[in-house]
C-alpha cells in the first residue's frame, strides 16, 4: 500500500509543478487552486509513504516520478523539445527509479 500512496503521491507533484507553471506566479485563479489542493496532497502521501519505506528511497521514487511525469508533460504541451537524448534519460530515470523498488 505505501508503494501505491507513493507513486500517487509523485504523480501528484507532477499535477502541482503544472499547475504552477501555469498559474503564472499565482495570478490565474484555478491553476492556482489546483497547486494549493495538489501541492500537499503530495507531500503527505510521501510522509504517509516513508512510515514504511526508506527516506531515501521513497524521496528518490517521488521526485524521480514527480520529475519524469513533469517533462514528458512539457513535451507534450511544446514547452520543452523531445530529443533523443532527452527521452533517453527519461528512460534511464524511469529505470532508476523501477530499480529502487525492485531492490527495496
Amino acid at each position: 500500500m505505501s508503494w501505491l500512496v507513493l507513486i500517487l503521491s509523485g504523480a501528484f507533484e507532477a499535477v502541482w509543478a503544472g499547475a504552477l507553471d501555469a498559474s503564472d506566479n499565482f495570478k490565474k485563479l484555478k491553476p492556482s487552486l489546483l497547486f494549493l489542493v495538489t501541492a500537499p496532497i503530495s507531500v503527505i502521501g510521501l510522509a504517509w509513504a516513508m512510515i514504511d519505506l526508506p527516506t531515501g528511497t521513497a524521496y528518490a521514487v517521488w521526485v524521480g516520478i514527480g520529475a519524469s511525469l513533469t517533462v514528458i508533460y512539457s513535451m507534450y504541451r511544446g514547452i520543452e523539445k523531445a530529443t533523443l537524448a532527452r527521452v533517453g534519460l527519461l528512460v534511464l530515470l524511469i529505470g532508476c527509479v523501477a530499480g529502487l523498488k525492485a531492490v527495496s
